[in-house]
């Protein structure tokens, strides 16, 4: 049986950003995906947005990383030359009840650590994107957007330079604890298995299922996996605005917002569909409720001006109606398994927050050598 120090299982921004992490730190890995390349899930299906930090409690871990890895990120793209761009946001009000929510979104973004908010009137607002319809907004200025598969990229070169190996087309089928460590059977073309001393679920959506399949690993502590789907729908033409405009929260998500990539195309969603299997197709007739809430801040959107676009699946462990997920990193001190990190429910802001999930998960392991 072949031994290894680390083991990251997803090859998502998050499993990267945690296996360069570990193998700056001198630790040697191996990252292990069942798809054939990086990023081919949740990673790859999102807004791209780099968010402030706005809506997150205060003091869950959902708000702490994505300030500081919101941080972390725009240096690191900076420095590495990954196209991103710090554009901005308006979150939109658009009657007198949600003019009254901006200060309370507003306190809670402050609260977390969110730099320049700032209530603005409609007029103030219109005269920044001449296109929107509001009765108030509130400005974000330090919401961005990145290329997401440039900047795996850039996360898998760093790995990689550091002596970090990934491997494709293997699925991790199962696993037991074995001492002060795990052995995981690998399946693929060339089945093996492998004794680590420290293995990272990082696995996304399959995270919950990959720890039930890990012998030694207490039922009790695996959380049950939920889908959140979310649809895109895109417009064709560039898009109206060059900020990021978001409507007052719904239950469940951020409303139907629209986001610019950084070829200046809009893209709308997502919305909320909680689905019990995994899958990416896009409904065409969801449109029908995009354009009602679209058409609240921008009235000027045409009949038969959206596409269906593209989906993603959120990985819940909370279910319907049931508020207040966190990002959970479960170590050996939760679970009581040595050598073993899991990372359940690592939904948005999961990109903007994957540095600082990965410096996080380094202490956490830190603490078993």
């Amino acid at each position: 049986m072949e031994q290894v120090d680390c083991v990251v299982v997803g090859a998502g921004v998050v499993g990267l950003a945690v296996a360069r992490a570990l193998a700056m730190a001198g630790r040697e890995v191996i990252i292990l995906d069942a798809a054939e390349a990086i990023g081919t899930e949740t990673s790859s299906r999102n807004s791209e947005v780099i968010h402030a930090g706005i809506y997150y409690p205060a003091n869950s871990l959902m708000a702490r990383f994505c300030v500081t890895g919101r941080r972390r990120l725009y240096a690191f793209c900076a420095a590495k030359g990954v196209p991103h761009l710090n554009c901005g946001k308006l979150i939109v009000a658009t009657n007198p009840q949600e003019d009254a929510l901006l200060a309370g979104i507003k306190q809670r973004a402050e609260a977390n650590g969110v730099e320049g908010m700032r209530v603005l009137t409609a007029a103030e607002a219109v005269a920044l994107e001449p296109n929107l319809r509001c009765t108030s907004a509130l400005l974000s200025p330090a919401t961005g957007i990145v290329d997401s598969h440039a900047f795996m990229l850039a996360l898998q070169g760093d790995a990689e330079h550091a002596g970090a190996v990934p491997v494709f087309f293997s699925p991790v089928l199962g696993g037991r604890v074995a001492g002060r460590g795990l052995e995981i059977d690998i399946g693929g073309a060339d089945p093996m298995t492998l004794s680590c001393r420290l293995l990272v679920n990082s696995a996304g959506l399959h995270a919950p299922a990959l720890a039930t399949r890990l012998r030694g690993m207490p039922a009790e502590r695996v959380p049950t996996a939920y889908y959140a789907k979310g649809n895109y729908f895109t417009l064709s033409g560039r898009s109206p605005f060059s900020r990021l405009i978001y409507p007052v929260p719904v239950p469940g998500g951020l409303g139907v917002h629209l986001t610019v990539d950084l070829g200046g195309q809009a893209r709308f969603g997502p919305d909320v569909e909680w689905i019990d299997t995994i899958d990416y197709t896009v409904d065409p007739s969801r449109s029908d409720s995009f354009y009602a809430a679209v058409r609240k801040y921008w009235p000027g959107l045409q009949d038969g001006g959206l596409q269906p676009g593209y989906s993603g699946i959120r990985p819940k462990i909370v279910p319907q109606g049931v508020t207040g997920q966190d990002f959970v990193v479960q170590g050996p001190q939760t679970h009581g398994v040595a050598g073993l990190i899991n990372l359940f429910g690592i939904e948005s802001p999961g990109l903007t927050a994957s540095l600082a999930i990965a410096d996080h998960v380094l202490q956490v392991s830190r603490t078993e050598s």
